[in-house]
């Protein structure tokens, strides 16, 4: 067990008197007490809660050892001084670990460390200064269910006591962080309309946009509060149905010749939207209540821990979803628009009304006007589009696994690529699957025949046929424009093949050339949440970081936080900080070269293979999988070259994207390569999806809501490869996602690309493979074409960037 922290913010004794006297554990009476011990009683007491009594407390404390033969009852009685080994058996109780199954009460010292748990770096014994600032550090370590001790008191009705006492500040921080002082048994949850700039149903009117404010009941009373904004266009609920039935089936389309062009970036530069624009609605009259509520089916577990810490959060599906007008565009202009309409109501420049109709007009006037974005797939694509549109008022986004460029995320250098798991979806496929302004039977009857022609124009703008960078994809690429002015928190899966690794990183080079604060944190799952590991702090870092965003107090989150923090991918539940994610410093090694095995000594392969193995694999790709990534006679030995490096003599960390520069033959005048580098080697491998340590365990807030504790945890299974990264080209892109070249049958091309980033260490004695081959079963279309390539090994290289 690791529980790595790197939220702590180092604090001066001054700084934590005082804070120790905000949360109410330096009383007037405390401040008395020159004896560490009895200080160090007072504090276990006050730990205990009050409301449980004297006596309670009492029992409590005799029930927690200090010692092999001492509760800490009996040694707060009997001992002259507090010594460390005592302050940390106890620690490691209060941080619920147990004696005999946790640690052992000879060395609590050594647990903690082992554990990866800060120690105070005092003397022992501890005085009354060193025993604050130790008791203050303990408040702020995590405990064994993944939380801050502070956090877990929260959770049991530590500041719910004080529910009486004015004078507990509201918000109220602790080392830099939002403390859980907000009554989320009394929020006030209510819905509001905002109309954007755009008209993307072109019904002659501007679109009213859906919104769902939760916020504290304290607002009402003059408090304001920054807000955490997630735009979820899945929060009114999908077209699951009608999207299966229109997904595009990749098993019958086959690779065609695409008629050569001279295309420049500028011929399929979108063009300028649209600006002219219906009339804005004036309201006839303003007030400060809401007419409509709401109950909440689905919530972000992150979003509902700092409903508790003092933020408002509010939730918009935006246009084309229940109760919004517009039609899904999936990713354009207009969707990034209805987006910044609801940021520009809670930063106090637009005014949203109480309902559809009557024109009433509500201001966000419980909002400081500071806002923040959280979510992520979907809705971390949606905070991208609006950090990169500069609008006023995002000051920050927490992204995790959005899409940066809707090309790369549908396609790949000239061929129509799908996200994992999803072969066959589209851009009109989830423009269907997130219309659910159809669910009402009224919208569905008015807007049928329109929204099928909306539909029709998506698809063929899209361009299946082609798979190249055009307009419609140029119009979804948010890296054309970067007017961004938020500080942003890029959180991505290294194994995400959804949402793949070259979103963030693309958009990390992007934002590094900006003068704003940038931090990324990379895991080793798919396409998850981080916000509930034990591993890591990610919770807290948000904290810091939204607090410092948001609330504006300068808490050092800038320096604290990492600027890239990595999961690492052997070891469980370890996390580094690297300098940078992408490196300059490359291994460049020929495909020739007496580094590589050529496993099936193949300098040629097929696309082609039997039509009853070709339809066994397409109805489970799983068994073509694994004769892909075999290293002895496999069924697609014909289909491949395998390359497999000598055993590595020291670790290697792959830091960056691979780039392949190969030396190609076709024999049609049409071709696509494949490639995937892995890691051969026999271990023991981490669950690319979470495991559930303990559920419900993680409390949000008092009598709140509580979430699973997870973490990425070794297979039970020994396994003898996993993936590292792969990439995909159209040989008549070669170029690049819009020029469009010939192929000569015979004629050998010099083709370079670059596959998906990563942070990858291979252990000494494993080693690198190299498969080449065409149609990719999980991403490509499944096309069973008789096209031959060779490769000429000797012209064809690879660079690895190693840090």
């Amino acid at each position: 067990m690791k529980i790595n922290q790197f939220a702590y913010v180092p604090t001066s004794h001054e700084q934590i008197l005082k804070e120790l006297a905000d949360i109410r554990f330096i009383t007037p009476k405390t401040k008395k007490v020159s004896d560490p011990v009895m200080l160090y009683r007072q504090f276990l007491m006050k730990f205990l809660l009050e409301k449980q009594g004297h006596a309670t407390r009492e029992r409590i404390l005799s029930t927690i050892m200090a010692s092999p033969d001492q509760s800490v009852d009996e040694y707060t009685k009997t001992s002259a001084t507090v010594s460390k080994q005592a302050f940390y058996n106890v620690a490691l109780q209060l941080l619920q670990f147990e004696v005999g199954l946790d640690y052992d009460l000879s060395d609590p010292i050594k647990t903690m460390h082992d554990l990866g748990l800060p120690v105070a770096d005092v003397e022992d014994p501890l005085n009354r200064d060193t025993l604050i600032d130790a008791w203050y550090l303990l408040l702020n370590t995590r405990t064994k269910y993944g939380q801050t001790l502070i956090d877990y008191l929260a959770g049991q009705g530590y500041y719910a006591q004080f529910g009486r006492d004015s004078g507990l500040k509201k918000p109220l921080f602790f080392n830099g962080k939002s403390q859980a002082v907000f009554n989320t048994s009394k929020l006030i949850r209510e819905i509001v309309y905002v109309e954007a700039p755009i008209d993307s149903d072109h019904d002659g009117n501007r679109d009213l946009v859906k919104v769902e404010v939760i916020r504290p009941n304290e607002t009402n009373k003059g408090i304001k509060i920054p807000v955490v904004f997630t735009a979820s266009p899945y929060d009114q609920g999908t077209n699951d149905e009608t999207a299966d039935k229109l997904t595009h089936d990749v098993s019958k389309d086959q690779l065609t010749h695409k008629t050569p062009n001279d295309d420049t970036l500028a011929d399929v530069t979108a063009d300028e939207p649209n600006t002219s624009l219906p009339p804005e609605t004036v309201p006839v009259q303003m007030t400060d209540t809401v007419e409509e509520t709401f109950t909440k089916t689905w919530t972000y577990s992150l979003n509902d821990y700092l409903l508790a810490h003092g933020f408002a959060v509010v939730y918009s599906a935006g246009i084309g979803t229940k109760d919004s007008d517009g039609y899904r565009t999936t990713g354009s202009i207009d969707e990034t628009i209805s987006t910044t309409a609801v940021i520009e109501w809670l930063n106090h420049q637009r005014v949203a009304f109480t309902n559809r109709t009557d024109r009433v007009g509500i201001n966000a006037w419980w909002s400081t006007g500071n806002v923040g974005m959280t979510g992520r797939s979907y809705l971390g694509t949606l905070a991208n589009a609006a950090v990169l549109s500069g609008v006023a008022g995002l000051k920050t986004a927490v992204v995790e696994a959005g899409i940066s460029n809707w090309y790369d995320y549908y396609r790949e250098n000239g061929l129509v690529v799908a996200p994992g798991g999803f072969q066959g979806e589209d851009a009109d496929i989830l423009a269907e699957l997130t219309y659910s302004r159809k669910q009402r039977a009224n919208e569905y009857l008015k807007t049928k025949q329109s929204w099928q022609h909306q539909l029709a124009a998506i698809e063929k703008a899209e361009d299946r046929e082609t798979g190249n960078y055009n307009q419609f994809w140029d119009a979804r690429n948010y890296l054309t424009s970067d007017k961004a002015q938020a500080d942003v928190l890029l959180v991505h899966g290294l194994n995400d093949w959804n949402v793949k690794p070259s979103h963030a990183y693309h958009l990390r080079n992007l934002l590094k050339k900006d003068n704003l604060t940038l931090k990324t944190v990379l895991h080793q799952g798919q396409h998850e949440y981080l916000n509930n590991f034990r591993s890591v702090d990610f919770t807290d870092m948000v904290n810091l970081w939204l607090v410092n965003k948001l609330y504006e107090i300068d808490n050092n989150a800038d320096k604290v936080i990492p600027d890239v923090l990595v999961q690492d991918n052997v070891k469980e539940q370890t996390w580094h900080t690297v300098e940078d994610w992408g490196t300059d410093n490359s291994k460049q090694v020929s495909l020739a070269d007496d580094w590589f095995t050529n496993v099936n000594d193949n300098q040629e392969f097929s696309n082609h293979m039997a039509d009853d193995q070709f339809k066994s694999y397409v109805a489970d790709t799983a068994k073509w999988r694994a004769e892909l990534y075999k290293t002895s006679s496999s069924a697609v030995d014909k289909n491949t070259i395998k390359l497999l490096s000598q055993p590595l003599e020291e670790d290697m960390t792959i830091n960056g994207s691979v780039h392949l520069s190969l030396n190609v033959t076709s024999d049609q005048n049409i071709g696509m390569l494949s490639a995937k580098i892995v890691d051969f080697g026999e271990a023991h491998r981490l669950t690319p999806t979470p495991t559930v340590l303990e559920p419900l365990q993680i409390s949000l807030g008092y009598n709140w809501r509580k979430d699973n504790l997870r973490e990425f945890t070794y297979e039970k299974k020994l396994s003898q490869f996993k993936k590292i990264t792969d990439g995909h080209i159209n040989l008549q892109n070669r170029h690049n996602s819009y020029q469009v070249d010939e192929v000569e049958p015979g004629k050998a091309y010099q083709v370079e690309f670059d596959l998906e980033p990563e942070v990858f260490r291979v252990i000494k004695g494993h080693r690198i493979g190299i498969i080449l081959f065409s149609a990719d079963l999980d991403y490509t279309i499944r096309t069973n074409q008789e096209i031959n390539y060779q490769i000429d090994l000797a012209k064809s290289e690879i660079s690895l960037p190693i840090q």
